[in-house]
């Protein structure tokens, strides 16, 4: 079973779980853990659960919940089970709470914010890390509106046993004694987090390395529940191409805007997964060609870079692997945003086809379709300046030519242009990019001879007339 914990045993039904807070969007850091929690259960035959971690009431939005949701859904890695929200449970914090306090595994305390405020100014005055100084601890006290703290050991030290990170020895005495329930009722977030992982049944607890400080304070918090505890594994830090962590200024950091600009799923989780893991030789696969060489115990632990570079690659691989019926079929929504009608088209297939290249992803693509379905507004950069001034030559003679094709094909394209470096005695640059530049209004395209198929033939004359009259007008 690789790096399934031996105390659980061979039959052990590994779970994993994704526990996102709403209060935003879908990170891409968060995706990446969703996607190695996912892959994880799949690769022993588990369960993947997602917990929603809503106890911030301030900032935690309904809006945020269906986002993030639907966002692992277009990921196709929906959760086994129906997902649970922490702010359904606070009667399940609170009784565990009190058992703590009754068998004296944790106290109350009625520290004003004014203490606390004072005491952290002083510690950190004299150059010391701001944490409780356990004033109540051994106090008796009744009021019920007080706040209560786990009493955390002061001597030895508390071990993480991570996947990724090896073990990790934190002093006690560097662990202060933490609040998990609220004067005003409320649990916090470690508190809340080790009950649902116990309850839940999770065997693996992977997330973002930045959780990684918190581990000790929860482990104590299992000690002290009597809980058998988790395996660990925290993931690199998603970087941005300046090594700091991934923010709005690298790239988009919102799953749903990747979504928005056509990037596949498939594509995207290709990518996420190269973020800290790379024990196949391949770039481009599927989640289910990983599986047996997947193991957490060989992800880095260096911070992984999104580079959206090789986004751009791998999507479009995954497109390029689509056939001709997928390909119309993913591209239409995105047309139908520009009010592009493909349908209209003499063959839509074979221009998607030929098409699919041409950008980084579906909404770029689509853009490069705008002049092979309706007219162009206006030449792109300086092509005309560049290459139709001064072309009338060339495009006279395909004027001629096309105007007495009986076939539209694109081998009788062909030996048009065949014949136009002949009698022309011309360079092909010489002729396709003045061709390109009249037809398109930009001289990015398919092989001509497939650029000129890709257009109705009278489509191709009027182009073709209109460029002359222009440079006929400007001379």
């Amino acid at each position: 079973m690789g790096n399934v914990r031996k105390e659980w045993g061979e039959n052990k039904l590994v779970k994993t779980r994704f526990a996102p807070s709403p209060t935003g969007y879908l990170h891409i850091g968060g995706v990446r853990t969703a996607l190695f929690n996912y892959i994880y259960a799949r690769k022993y035959k588990g369960q993947f659960l997602v917990r929603i971690e809503d106890t911030d009431a301030e900032r935690s939005k309904e809006e945020f919940v269906t986002a993030i949701l639907d966002g692992l859904d277009w990921l196709n890695l929906s959760p086994d089970v129906e997902p649970i929200k922490q702010s359904t449970r606070y009667g399940i914090y609170k009784k565990n709470a009190l058992e703590l306090l009754n068998n004296g595994s944790a106290y109350r305390c009625n520290c004003s914010q004014e203490r606390l405020a004072n005491l952290r100014a002083e510690q950190e005055k004299n150059g010391l890390k701001p944490s409780y100084d356990g004033f109540c601890r051994d106090k008796s006290i009744e009021d019920i509106n007080s706040a209560i703290r786990i009493k955390s050991p002061k001597e030895g030290e508390t071990i993480v046993n991570d996947e990724v990170y090896g073990t990790i020895h934190f002093p006690n005495k560097e662990l202060d004694d933490l609040i998990i329930l609220r004067s005003d009722g409320s649990p916090t977030y470690h508190f809340c987090n080790v009950i649902d992982d116990n309850e839940q049944g999770v065997t693996h607890v992977i997330r973002g390395e930045d959780h990684l400080p918190n581990t000790p304070r929860q482990i104590q918090i299992v000690n002290a529940l009597g809980y058998k505890g988790f395996s660990y594994a925290h993931l690199p830090l998603v970087l941005g191409e300046d090594r700091k962590r991934l923010s709005k200024r690298h790239a988009a950091t919102d799953l749903m805007t990747y979504k928005q600009q056509g990037y596949l799923p498939d594509a995207l989780k290709n990518m996420l997964i190269r973020l800290g893991w790379s024990k196949v030789e391949q770039e481009v696969f599927a989640i289910s060609e990983i599986l047996d060489s997947f193991n957490l115990t060989d992800i880095q632990r260096a911070g992984a870079v999104f580079d959206i570079g090789r986004l751009n690659f791998i999507n479009q691989e995954h497109l390029a692997l689509k056939n001709d019926v997928e390909l119309l079929h993913l591209i239409k929504p995105f047309a139908d945003k520009i009010d592009l009608d493909l349908d209209s088209h003499h063959d839509p297939k074979r221009l998607i086809r030929l098409c699919v290249g041409s950008g980084n992803n579906l909404e770029e693509i689509a853009h490069f379709l705008i002049p092979f379905v309706r007219n162009y507004d206006e030449y792109s950069d300086d092509c005309y300046e560049k290459f139709l001034i001064g072309s009338e030559k060339v495009l006279d003679f395909f004027n001629t030519q096309i105007s007495t094709l009986d076939e539209w094909s694109e081998t009788a394209i062909n030996e048009v242009i065949d014949r136009a470096k002949t009698e022309l005695d011309l360079p092909m640059p010489k002729i396709g990019m003045p061709m390109r530049a009249a037809l398109l209004g930009r001289t990015k395209s398919p092989p001509l001879d497939a650029t000129i198929y890709l257009l109705k033939k009278e489509q191709v004359l009027e182009r073709i007339a209109q460029t002359l009259k222009k440079i006929t007008a400007e001379c």
